[in-house]
């Protein structure tokens, strides 16, 4: 869960070093189109995952339509949270789309989870989630006043609410018995079918360039297909609403990437939330509730 949250970390850098032409929807689509296409690939590599794949189109379970439904539902929240993401970071800056997005996705994961027949939660979630959306907020805005457009927020509470489908889903069917590369196939490929018309009409020449093709393809295979990866592979064990929880270190290595790699300052705020992050880790880590049981062996 930390490697895939700390190369998410990486995008903001990474994007940072795009061409001047790219806008943040057409970066976006060129990400999950690429690490979409390159899931699907991997879900289809050998017989067994061709096998898993096609079960779980075929809903093999005791509701089929309701598996089919979690796959639409799923992939359109993939797709759904690139979009209202990006869109909210260019309307009301990035501190205000990072802080309300991220923030919100364990509040609303948690929800999610339990209204959906998932474990109680734990007080011990409930402290370290509240401390790691303070840290958050704290590291991202450095303790600046910032102007707040109430369109972009509702559009970062949407893609939190994205965020929040797409792990709970992700984790059910994972939990039922589905390799993760096959889940993550299959979300993320749908997404970037969706995503497609997208990319079609925003300006794509800076993906012309030798580098916007490689910034595109390192956010396309690091920072999706292997951090999305290494996320279904927790999702086996580990609940959506921790997950999400743990998630929350993605600004903190963002920031140290600005720090290390960009030559940012980090102020005192900043600083503090740093840390306020980090024990909340701390706290998830040793939280016996946080681990669910293993999934059961793929069926037949």
């Amino acid at each position: 869960m930390l490697a895939a949250a700390a190369a998410w970390g990486s995008t903001g850098t990474a994007a940072h070093f795009a061409a001047a032409g790219a806008s943040p929807a057409s970066v976006g689509a060129a990400r999950i189109a690429i690490g979409g296409a390159l899931l699907l690939i991997i879900a289809l590599s050998t017989a067994d995952l061709r096998r898993a794949t096609g079960r779980l189109l075929a809903g093999a379970s005791e509701r089929p339509w309701l598996t089919r439904l979690v796959l639409v539902v799923a992939s359109g929240a993939v797709a759904g949270y690139q979009v209202c993401f990006f869109t909210a970071v260019r309307l009301g800056g990035v501190a205000v789309g990072t802080v309300v997005a991220i923030g919100s996705a364990p509040v609303l994961t948690g929800l999610l989870s339990r209204l959906t027949g998932g474990p109680p939660l734990g007080r011990r979630w409930g402290a370290a989630t509240a401390a790691a959306v303070i840290g958050c907020v704290v590291l991202v805005t450095g303790g600046r006043a910032i102007g707040i457009r109430p369109d972009a927020v509702m559009l970062a509470i949407t893609a939190g609410l994205c965020y929040a489908v797409y792990a709970v889903a992700a984790r059910r069917l994972i939990a039922g018995g589905t390799p993760e590369t096959a889940v993550m196939g299959l979300l993320f490929g749908g997404a970037a079918v969706l995503l497609a018309p997208v990319l079609a009409v925003s300006p794509d020449g800076w993906l012309l360039t030798a580098r916007g093709l490689g910034i595109a393809s390192y956010l396309g295979v690091v920072t999706t297909a292997a951090a999305y990866l290494l996320y279904g592979r927790g999702l086996r064990t580990v609940t959506a609403p921790v997950a999400v929880t743990i998630g929350l270190a993605e600004p903190a290595v963002a920031a140290l990437l600005g720090l290390v790699v960009l030559g940012e300052r980090l102020t005192g705020a900043a600083v503090a939330g740093l840390l306020l992050i980090g024990l909340a880790l701390v706290g998830v880590a040793g939280d016996k509730s946080a681990v669910g049981p293993a999934p059961p062996g793929p069926p037949g």
